[in-house]
């Protein structure tokens, strides 16, 4: 099995680098499984539901988060 776990994705900067690069490691590698570190995905601290989705979009299977996970209250 193939997984390509990416590390923390910071912000919008992050996303949009996430939306450029992975398409191309998606082709190169064939990821069975795609896991990245959501915890500062919105902002550079917390997640929201709409950052979630984004980057799901884009492939994301599974977030995993740490202590910043909910510092955005929604």
């Amino acid at each position: 099995m193939i997984v390509l776990f990416i590390g923390d994705i910071v912000g919008k900067p992050g996303r949009r680098a996430l939306k450029a690069l992975l398409p191309a490691l998606i082709g190169e590698y064939s990821p069975e499984l795609i896991i990245a570190n959501v915890e500062n995905l919105a902002g550079g601290k917390g997640v929201t539901q709409e950052t979630l989705e984004e980057i799901r979009k884009y492939g994301v299977q599974v977030g995993t988060s740490g202590n910043h996970i909910f510092d955005k209250r929604e």
